[in-house]
């Protein structure tokens, strides 16, 4: 956790952004107390799953292609 005074951040906002992008946390403080805190985006991506992550975990049943049912294609158009 880094505090820095607002004025400080507008003489060198691109070295503090790559302060954040490194990983750390800065507190932006005016007078003393705290304003804005910036902190790195975490992404959401994992990166592709392994193909066969599950084998052997489920079976696809032989009818799975198989168009469905009148009544339920009628309950899922309302009908």
């Amino acid at each position: 956790m880094i505090q820095v005074a607002v004025d400080r951040i507008k003489q060198n906002l691109p070295a503090y952004l790559q302060r954040v992008e490194a990983g750390e946390t800065l507190f932006i403080v005016k007078s003393g107390k705290p304003m804005a805190e910036i902190k790195p985006v975490i992404s959401a991506s994992k990166g592709l799953r392994p193909y066969g992550l599950c084998a052997g975990e489920f079976t696809i049943p032989d009818d799975f292609d198989d168009p469905l049912p009148e009544h339920i294609i009628r309950e899922f158009e309302g009908k």
